[in-house]
């Protein structure tokens, strides 16, 4: 529901079964407080890397730093399991959350859901 609300419905978007499809084999990574989704994530493994995905940040929380924390457990959480790296897709609005984590922006840019987007990514 947060990333529909966050990600999807500012675009006039809704999640089909397509874009739903093998997220059963994806981590999911939330941050939880009071029963409240705060933020999510998700990281869809690719031999030694993953994809972190679909980060989304209810509209209250963000530049409070828990963004910023999940990426950072993520990432701890990816190289214990043994993982190298995390790529993404960051739109444009967020390159300079990402670069503020160490992300290294790579490409040129292309567009995602009908929005600029850029590839990043972190090696851990």
């Amino acid at each position: 529901e947060l990333r529909y609300h966050i990600l999807r419905e500012p675009l006039g978007l809704t999640f089909t079964e397509q874009d739903l499809f093998g997220e059963d084999q994806q981590a999911h990574i939330a941050a939880v407080y009071e029963n409240q989704v705060l933020a999510v994530l998700l990281l869809k493994p690719n031999d030694t890397t993953l994809k972190m995905r679909q980060v989304a940040v209810q509209n209250a929380f963000q530049g409070k730093g828990v963004g910023k924390a999940l990426v950072s457990f993520s990432e701890q959480w990816a190289k214990a399991k043994g993982y190298t790296q995390i790529q993404l897709h960051a739109r444009d609005t967020a390159i300079p959350f990402y670069l503020s984590l160490g992300y290294t922006l790579q490409g040129d840019g292309f567009s995602e859901v009908g929005i600029p987007h850029h590839y990043m990514f972190k090696w851990l």
